[in-house]
Parts: structure tokens; sequence; C-alpha cells
């Protein structure tokens, strides 16, 4: 059974975002190098979420995801970057909540 919480809300949003963007990047001129590791590690955080065997853990996946989507933006200049950013802002916000770096009441 599924909790259906604010925080799960967040991750998916952003999980579904850094997938999306993965897929544009694929599907567009560029480093699709990047855009196949950001889609299976985008996968992979989705999954995490609702799978308790997928190797790393939900948080550690986050990071990565982080890391991919700032490499992309990198190699990207300044086409389409719209999705990346929104992926970006979002999964760093459910990082801060999840590590309760910052408490929202109601929130986490």
């Amino acid at each position: 059974m599924i909790t259906l919480s604010w925080l799960l809300l967040i991750a998916l949003v952003g999980g579904v975002l850094a997938l999306v963007d993965g897929i544009l990047r694929v599907r567009g001129k560029g480093s699709t190098v990047v855009g196949i590791i950001e889609i299976v590690v985008a996968a992979l955080f989705i999954l995490s979420l609702f799978l308790p065997g997928i190797p790393f853990g939900s948080l550690v996946l986050a990071i990565l995801t982080l890391i991919v989507i700032v490499i992309g933006l990198l190699l990207r200049g300044r086409q389409g970057v719209a999705v990346a950013i929104a992926a970006l802002a979002v999964i760093a916000l459910w990082v801060v909540l999840v590590n309760r770096w910052l408490v929202i009441p109601g929130l986490n």
C-alpha cells in the first residue's frame, strides 16, 4: 500500500520532468549519451519511490539525477532548458525536504 503524501507528489513531478528532459535530449541534437543516462537514472528514481528493492535508494538516485541534469545543462547550451531547470528545482526541493534541512509543517 502506498501512502499519498506531498513529498511523494513532489518526487514524482521531479522524476517525470527529468524523464521528459532525457527523452527530449535523446530526440534532439546534441548529447544523446547524457540523455540515455538521464532516462535510466530518472526511471530508477521513480521506481525507487514505489519498490523497496531498487539499489542505492531514492536519495542517492535523486542526487545522481541532479548531477546528470546539471551536466546536461552545461553541455546543451541555451536551447530548451525550461524542463531541465524545472526538474532541477523540484528534485532539489525534494532533497532538501526529505533530509529535513527545511521543515514545513504539513509538508514533511
